[in-house]
């Protein structure tokens, strides 16, 4: 709810991801007391240490609150596997939340001060913004992140052994090469020293380079790529007409004619029809549910 008692519903994220997740809204500011409507606030002082005051009143100063709260619930919310944040908000915007001086001059940009903590409490945590989410390749990102993360927490949960780290690593061998591969072979690295150094501090360094490497944004060249390393496993299956199709259709999404999800589509036939054991482990063609469309539009 705005300060004005307006509203600013995103229907992609209140419509669509609520289908598949499940959704836990929080507003800072009507938590720690201020009503509806309310008089706005807004951040002041070093963009990198701003605080949240009053428009009209800057004696109102809701720093410490905003900041209290959001270290509460970064406790409370320990399970959740990603955050979405309200954009230019002073409470919870993620990045380029206006800063003002006292004399009411822009000093810069800065965060808002509850998304500074509950980012701060989970550097490892997917976030992002509503109106970033508008973004096709964005929006693909965050919510391939947003699965990923939860796949992680599971395995957490479950106790990590070397054996079910190796085979995490394993399932998202072909979505990390898509993400760069300089960044799957550093965690190959890892892996490999899996059996010879203790698993817990291994976990931890893992996991960190694991969701740094999925928070950069796959590319058009990097996809097709791996497309063409997939293609590899159908080499002795495909006549040459059918390899023909297939190369056109990776090309044309190359070059950007074609989404994503129609090559995909054609390799998934395939291997419906000669089931291949490595890529049957791999989560790359198949992470996300069809409903959400997210290789329709990239």
């Amino acid at each position: 709810m705005r300060f004005n008692a307006g509203h600013k519903r995103d229907r992609f994220v209140s419509d669509r991801l609520a289908r598949y997740f499940e959704l836990v809204p929080v507003c800072p500011e009507v938590a720690i007391g201020l009503g509806i409507p309310r008089e706005p606030i807004r951040l002041v002082g070093e963009p990198q240490r701003p605080k949240a005051v009053g428009t009209r009143h800057e004696s109102a100063d809701v720093t410490s609150p905003l900041a209290e709260y959001a270290r509460r619930m970064a406790r409370e919310l320990g399970d959740i596997s990603g955050y979405i944040f309200k954009s230019k908000s002073p409470s919870c915007g993620m990045e380029r939340v206006k800063v003002y001086g006292r004399d009411g001059s822009l000093r810069g940009s800065g965060r808002g001060i509850y998304a500074a903590e509950i980012m701060r409490a989970n550097s490892l945590l997917p976030v992002e913004e509503e109106g970033r989410l508008n973004d096709p390749a964005l929006r693909e990102n965050f919510i391939e992140r947003l699965y990923a993360y939860r796949r992680w927490q599971e395995l957490l949960e479950e106790g990590v052994t070397p054996e079910a780290l190796v085979a995490f690593h394993t399932r998202h061998k072909l979505i990390l090469m898509a993400h760069g591969t300089h960044r799957a072979k550093g965690l190959g690295r890892l892996i490999a020293q899996v059996g010879s150094q203790p698993i817990e501090p291994l976990t931890v360094e893992y996991g960190a380079g694991f969701m740094n490497a999925l928070a950069c944004r796959a590319t058009r060249s990097q996809h097709t790529d791996v497309l063409f390393h997939v293609m590899g496993y159908l080499k002795r299956q495909l006549d040459s007409e059918d390899k023909a199709e297939l190369v056109a259709l990776i090309h044309d999404y190359r070059q950007g004619v074609v989404p994503l999800i129609v090559p995909v589509t054609l390799l998934r036939h395939h291997f419906r029809r000669h089931p291949e054991p490595y890529i049957d482990k791999q989560l790359y063609l198949s992470w996300q549910p069809a409903g959400l469309s997210l290789w329709n539009h990239i």
